[in-house]
Order: structure tokens, then sequence, then C-alpha cells
């Protein structure tokens, strides 16, 4: 196939794209091996332009091919009966464009599904239906979880989000900012803006410090730091070690009250910036950071370790939501979920980021199941400490650098992508300019696009009392998906 080849965080020229004859292209996505990393269209005059970014994860590639698709046109053989990595974006692109996938395994709406939608249904003896949400109790996100049980076992669960209409990627083209960005994930707040910003950057052939490249990388890895400790605990609440749930609640306040001292918020708002970053680490911080990480690790090796010396805790993780590595794979899971089921993408490493070649990827031995994902954060946190620590080091040797560099205007026809690895997993924001140099598209990916399914995938024979349990170890956005 014709392609494009670039690499992460890089401009290109629009313009350069090849743009194939679409039935060409289709068959070509079915039968390559390269995973799909971004698929989606974008308004083109008479037609509809689709951009198709796929990775070669062995090479830290992306390859970029685009076709057009004339607006007359209603209908295509889908992708996804051949290759079931798509099964998501087709959805996605249909919903946004009405160009329709013949022979889609399963069409049901993204985002637009509240209106007369037809639930998939069971019939048998002692069949029956529990329905979960929209409204939930507490503060969590709107989303409606539709179990088919039988008896207790969960046969079937069918997950209906897009209840919150917020047109984030037509803001993004409107009036782009780090508040938006950091604004459009909570809990992901360094990692969205870092991605914004790198995209941002590139449309205007910016070249930021060292300094200011360092000190992000420091906050992304105490963002998932912090949040996995978050998730120890929350797992733990779900089968009431509650222990384990309390520690672990008081040591992630440790970390974000870190982050609190170098930018003044808790999660890091207001840290990154286009150009660069807003606050500097000094020595003393970098001292601080480095003694309040290491009694952060001394807690959570302690808990984790008594933990799971609990039988009745590993009795509930064990085998409890396994998704296999077959499944895995066809859903296209990312992020520390696939880790968790033996797909060993990350791409601070597949990508080549130059402050993290140095760094040790280790291997981990998954078991696809809630142990497996409980194991998966707590590796992680020790991991996170350990290149905060070595980022810290580095950055010494460029503490006379500028925080932050002029802002620049954007360069016309520009294509632009940034994969951030966040502590969910891969973070995708593309972004094209015009002819004229303004924002034409911004398209972003959250983990949780690829990870939903999988939690359908987890909660499939196990009993339905399982499913808070299961749902905690995925962990996933509403709002990064309801965009």
């Amino acid at each position: 196939m014709n392609y494009y080849v670039m690499k992460n965080n890089q401009r290109i020229n629009l313009l350069d794209i090849p743009t194939i004859e679409f039935n060409t292209l289709r068959a070509q996505l079915a039968a390559t091996n390269l995973r799909p990393v971004s698929f989606f269209g974008s308004d083109w005059g008479q037609n509809v332009k689709l951009f198709v970014v796929l990775a070669d994860d062995e090479k830290g590639e992306l390859l970029v091919v685009s076709s057009l698709i004339d607006k007359n046109v209603k209908e295509y053989e889908s992708i996804t009966k051949d290759n079931h990595q798509y099964h998501m974006f087709e959805r996605e692109f249909y919903e946004q464009f009405n160009i329709k996938p013949l022979g889609h395994p399963w069409l049901k709406p993204v985002r637009k599904n509240q209106d007369d939608y037809e639930f998939f249904e069971m019939e048998g003896e002692e069949t029956h239906q529990v329905a979960v949400g929209p409204i939930h109790a507490g503060v969590i996100e709107p989303g409606h979880f539709r179990f088919m049980c039988q008896g207790e076992k969960v046969y079937n669960l069918e997950i209906m989000l897009g209840y919150q209409h917020r047109g984030v990627e037509d803001l993004m083209v409107k009036k782009p900012s780090n508040q938006l960005a950091e604004s459009i994930c909570g809990d992901s707040v360094i990692a969205y803006n870092m991605a914004y910003s790198q995209v941002m950057e590139e449309l205007s052939g910016m070249e930021i410090t060292n300094k200011a490249k360092l000190i992000r990388r420091v906050a992304l890895e105490m963002e998932r730091t912090a949040i996995h400790i978050g998730d120890l605990g929350a797992i733990l609440g779900d089968i009431a070690y509650q222990m384990g749930k309390e520690v672990f609640g008081v040591t992630r306040t440790l970390v974000i009250n870190t982050m609190l001292e170098i930018s003044g918020s808790r999660f890091g708002r207001g840290l990154i910036t286009v150009g660069g970053v807003n606050f500097d680490i000094d020595k003393d911080l970098s001292k601080k950071i480095v003694d309040v990480l290491n009694n952060v690790k001394n807690t959570v090796e302690k808990m984790t370790r008594a933990t799971l010396k609990s039988s009745t805790v590993m009795s509930r993780l064990e085998k409890t939501g396994v998704v296999s590595n077959e499944i895995a794979n066809e859903l296209n899971l990312v992020g520390m979920i696939g880790r968790s089921c033996g797909i060993n993408l990350d791409s601070r490493f597949d990508f080549c980021d130059e402050f993290y070649k140095d760094f040790e990827r280790k291997s981990f031995n998954a078991t696809n199941d809630a142990y497996s994902r409980f194991r998966i954060r707590y590796k992680e946190i020790i991991e996170s400490i350990s290149f905060v620590k070595k980022l810290l080091k580095k950055l010494e040797g460029y503490e006379k650098e500028d925080l932050c560099v002029p802002v620049k205007n954007f360069i016309p026809n520009s294509f632009a992508l940034s994969v951030v690895e966040s502590w969910r997993g891969e973070l995708v924001h593309v972004a094209t300019t015009d002819g004229e140099g303004k924002l034409s598209r911004y398209k972003i990916k959250d983990p949780s696009f690829n990870n939903w399914y999988g939690l359908s995938m987890a909660v499939r024979n196990n009993g339905i009392s399982d499913f808070p349990l299961c749902n905690k170890g995925f962990d996933l956005s509403y709002c990064g998906f309801d965009l």
C-alpha cells in the first residue's frame, strides 16, 4: 500500500498524504497486520475524506493514507468483517457521515443511541435483564449497562454511552486552548494537555526546550502513579478489603498533593501550555518530589505484599473477568488493559520517546483476569516512580533553559499527530489545517474508545456480582468517550 510514513509528534504536508481509491484501500486494510490508531472522516466539499493512521509498533512508525468518498455513496463493504480491529472505528464513521459499512457484525450506534434503540434480547427459562443507569448513585458519569442473565450468570453486557453531547472536537477547531484540552477528561489532565500541546506545536513548526519536555514527562508519570494507586484502593474497596482501600487512598493523596506544589493544582491544571510549561521544578522541589515518592513506593510495596497474601482477596481476583489474548487482539485493546491480556504495547517505547530510550522496559506475565489488572497497576506504579527520579536527574542538565518558547502561527495544509501513553493507554490527538493555516479538523481517540467493549467480554460467564470488580479493574472513561 502507498503510505506516508511518519513518526510520532511530527508534522507532515496534508497534500503529501496518498489518496487512493476506496475499494483498494478497503481490501488492503482488511488484510494488513498493522494496527489502526486513528480512522476518521473530514468534510471535503462534495466528498468525505477518510484518513487512516496505522501503527507499525516494531519499527516505531505511523503510516498515513487517505481516500475520497463521494457523499452520494451511502454504503461500502465493511472492513470489520475481515479485520475486527476496525469495529469501533467503522461504527463511529457511519454515525458521523451516514456511510454504512455493509456486513458489519454489530452496527450499533456509538454515541447517538438514546432514541428507539433495541437492545440485544435473549429468551429462555430463568433468563432476565438487569438494567443499570444511566443515572448512578454518587458522582459517576452517565452510562447505561444492560445485563442479559440466566440466574446470576451474565451472558451478555450491552453498554450504552453517549449521554454527554459536548461537541469537543468542534470546539477544538473553533476555539482551541490548553484549558479546553485539560478539561476533556478530568483524570487525565496531563496526558490530554500534553497531546494537545504537542499537536499545536507541530502544526506551528515549534521546537520547545528539553527542560519543558522533561517537566511534562515528570508530570505524566506522576499522574500515572496517582491514578493507579487510587485504583488499587478502589478495586480493594469493591471486594470489601477495607485496609487496602484506605491505605492506597491516603497514599494517592501524597502524590497529587506533590503535584499541587508544582503547579498549584492537584491534577496538574495549568502546568502545560503550548510552547512549554508554566512552572519550573528547581533542585529543592525535585528533592522533595523524590522524598515523597520514595515514601510512596515503600507504602505501596508493603500494602501490596500484605494484600496479595490474603486468600480472600486472591479468591476474588484470580480467574475473575478473564479476557483472552485472542479476544484482546481482535478488539484492539490498548494500554494497561491490553498489557494485562498479554498485548505488549506502550507508546512511550514503541514510538521511541527520546527521554525513555534508556529506561528498561520490563516484561509482564499476564494472567488476563482481575488479578492481572491489579498487578499491572502495581508494576507501573513502581516503574513510574523510577522514571520520575531518572527524569528529574536528567532535568538537572537543562536548568538554565527556558520554560516556554514563543508561539507561532499554524503552517497551511498541515497534518500533525501526537500519541501519548496516558495512564489508561494510547491517547491519540490528530489535527489538520487548511490552505489558509486555519484548523480544519481535530480528532481525539481516548484509550477507552478501544477498551469499553473489552469490559463487555470480561463479564461474560461471570456472576453479576463480579461486575463492580471488573468495571473498576478496567476503569474506563465516560467523558473521554463522550466527545
